[in-house]
Parts: C-alpha cells; structure tokens; sequence
C-alpha cells in the first residue's frame, strides 16, 4: 500500500506541528476533578471527538480536502475564516493557527505541492489546522479517510499524552486508553466516518460544547500547567 508511509509520517508524533503543546482544555478538566481516572479520561475524550470534532472540525477537513483537489480557492477561504471563527477563546485560537502554520510550512517545504496549491495557500490568512493538514493529506495522496484517520489519531494521541504528564497516568495505561479509542468501532473510527457524511451537509456541523469552552477558558488562567491550551 503506497500510501501507508505518508500516512504514517503525517501521523507521527515526530510531525513539527507542535500540537502536542496543547491539551484543548483537557489540563484543566484534570484540575478541577472531572477527569481523574482512566474511565473519566476515556469518557472526556470520547465526548470530545464525538460532539465536537467529528461535527464540526473534521467536516471542515473533509470539505476542505475536496476543495484542494478540486482547487476551489473562494471555498478554502471561507471554510479557513468560519472555522477560526469558531474557536471560542484566545488558546484555541492561537493553537490552530500555529499548528496551520506548521502544517503550511511543511506543505511548502516537503510536500510536491502544484503551483495551483501554492498560489491558492499563499493567498489564505492566518491557515488554519484543518485547512494546511488537508493540504498536507491531498499532496501526499491520501484519501479523506486515511488522512481524517491519521488527522484525528494524533488528536488522540496527544490527549492521551496529557494524561501521562498530567493526571498521572502510567505509560501502559495509557497505550490501553489509545488502544481502545482506535479500535475499529472506536471513537476514532466513528468520528472519521460521521465527519465524512457530514462533509457536505453544512447545515449539519456543529462546534457547540459549552464545558469544553468554559475548560479552555478557564485554563487560560489555571495557576500551573503544564500546556498552552
């Protein structure tokens, strides 16, 4: 299969996007108590893909990768200004546009993009993380699957990575909680294959979750942390 080793490489932690600096709110649901075992961080994280970025984060990636291949500029655009508009709070903000940042970087740097792609990025402000890391996905040849799958592993991937900075928790502990949200069926999964039906039913996204607001504001001034969102 040609295309594992790309997909491979855009999930890997070794990826400089720098998304591994941010828990999303996550260190602070760790400090006031809602996530403080296995069972609670299992269930935070799989709320949080499932009502917040399978409907509205990864539709936009899925909409945005159909815009790359087709070179529809005005909709990557529109989509890139609506989904920084959507970031409720100052972290969220700041962390889709470096991690886009970084994703656009790499795209311009390593990846064969067309002169149509390059014009078409240049043209973006301040890109965003779904926008570039589609990007990033179409020039590697990937499709909307495998590139949402490595997309929102690494969401996973680096939540569960709070956990073992932060809550403590035990390496293999947390390889079993990684297990078992990517296990087919798994909250992984399920958000790849909600986010691609709603891929084109606009009407249907929703970024709406008012605790995980509140947890990303309220980090913004938690006393210690360990992470910048």
């Amino acid at each position: 299969m040609p295309g594992v080793p790309r997909l491979l490489q855009l999930a890997s932690p070794a990826l400089p996007v720098g998304a591994y600096s941010y828990s999303q709110g996550l260190e602070w649901a760790i400090e006031c108590g809602d996530v403080h075992d296995a069972a609670t961080a299992q269930r935070w994280i799989e709320d949080h893909l499932a009502l917040v970025v399978a409907r509205f984060e990864a539709p936009v990636y899925a909409a945005c990768h159909r815009a790359w291949l087709a070179g529809d500029a005005a909709s990557l655009n529109r989509l890139n200004a609506e989904f920084r508009a959507s970031r409720e709070s100052t972290e969220p903000r700041a962390e889709t546009a470096q991690v886009g940042f970084s994703y656009a970087a790499w795209c311009r740097e390593v990846a064969p993009l067309t002169d149509v792609q390059r014009t078409t990025l240049a043209s973006i402000e301040s890109v965003t993380a779904p926008v570039a890391a589609s990007l990033a996905a179409v020039a590697s040849d990937l499709t909307v699957a495998d590139g949402l799958t490595g997309y929102l592993f690494g969401f996973a991937e680096n939540q569960v990575m709070v956990l073992a900075k932060a809550l403590p928790m035990g390496q293999i502990a947390a390889q079993k909680l990684l297990f078992a949200l990517a296990t087919p069926g798994g909250a992984v999964g399920s958000a790849v294959q909600l986010a691609i039906k709603l891929g084109e039913r606009e009407d249907d996204w929703s970024s709406a979750s008012p605790w995980l607001a509140i947890a990303q504001m309220k980090h913004e001034t938690q006393y210690t942390r360990l992470f910048r969102s």
